[in-house]
């Protein structure tokens, strides 16, 4: 019989208040910091006591053409365009795809649900507004989802597709050494939409992972173009991603009916920089101009390979 020593002490925990998170106060900070060799234990106790029925998130989970697409790139980095071709341009350093298999979508909610009713305790991301249903995914972050199979999977997407695809459509070379995540969800009564801002990231990649039944009205997410000052409306759709530089100014309206989940994640330099000046430095505005833009400064072969920069602690929120 497998002895769960850590997974029921950390099960035990008493969690700081949601009103001392907020606060960011010393103690909170402290609790997650003390207990993170704890917990980090207990989520891998977590997968070995559910390892019979639970899911191993891994690429697979993917939309099959994204997947051949960045293989073939990885294989041969000539081959980029591949992956270009698959992103719909919204607005210059805004991108569309299909991310996720909608196939496969309902395996990797159940895999989140059984997150959610570990009883392992998790940091929800205080630092915005969406702050109560959401977890931290990075190890960076207090409190992460440190389970080992999922931090396999989001470091695949950060190292693998993330990273190159940002490279290659917003010319974020040397400002993606380090990542960051969290998962968000959209409700009527309670963290229904986002005010306009900024990210404080070189890129962000934001997911929806929707189940295709799963509807909501509202939400619908808005950037502003900087070239031409009008504002462009977007929906999320079950599995899709945005990609788009942090310094695009965006906002979400509030949700009506339903509910939205997403997982976001981000990508800045060492110490948190992130790029500094007009949006345009970084390439033109369709995914080709782009691609022969930014090949004029680094090759193809230098987006697609993963930094050997060590991980730095500094985070966000």
């Amino acid at each position: 019989m497998t002895n769960n020593k850590a997974l029921t002490e950390a099960r035990s925990l008493e969690l700081p208040s949601r009103q001392a998170s907020l606060h960011r106060e010393k103690s909170v900070s402290a609790f997650w910091n003390n207990n993170r060799i704890l917990l980090e234990q207990a989520w891998t106790e977590w997968e070995v006591e559910n390892k019979e029925n639970l899911l191993i998130p891994d690429e697979t989970l993917l939309d099959p053409h994204l997947r051949k697409a960045i293989k073939s790139a990885w294989e041969n980095p000539d081959k980029e365009v591949d992956v270009a071709n698959l992103w719909e341009e919204i607005i210059p350093g805004v991108y569309s795809t299909q991310f996720f298999d909608v196939e496969r979508l309902a395996e990797f909610r159940e895999y989140l649900e059984a997150v959610a009713t570990s009883q392992i305790p998790k940091r929800a991301p205080y630092g915005i507004q969406l702050n109560r249903y959401g977890v931290m995914l990075d190890p960076r972050s207090e409190g992460h989802l440190a389970a080992p199979n999922f931090q396999a999977f989001y470091n695949d997407i950060m190292d693998r597709y993330m990273r190159p695809v940002a490279r290659l459509l917003l010319g974020t070379y040397g400002y993606d050494t380090q990542t960051f995540g969290f998962s968000i969800q959209y409700n009527p009564d309670k963290d229904k939409d986002l005010q306009p801002h900024t990210d404080a990231s070189a890129a962000t990649l934001n997911v929806n992972i929707n189940l295709p039944d799963e509807e909501f009205t509202g939400s619908q997410v808005d950037f502003f173009d900087k070239t031409t000052g009008k504002t462009v409306q977007t929906i999320f759709e079950p599995g899709k991603a945005i990609i788009h530089r942090g310094n695009v100014p965006h906002a979400t309206h509030s949700i009506i009916s339903g509910q939205r989940n997403n997982l976001v994640m981000w990508l800045y330099g060492d110490r948190m920089q992130v790029p500094r000046g007009n949006t345009s430095s970084y390439g033109n505005s369709n995914s080709s101009e782009t691609t022969d833009n930014i090949s004029k400064e680094i090759t193809a072969r230098e987006r697609w390979n993963i930094p050997t920069t060590p991980k730095d602690t500094f985070a966000p929120f």
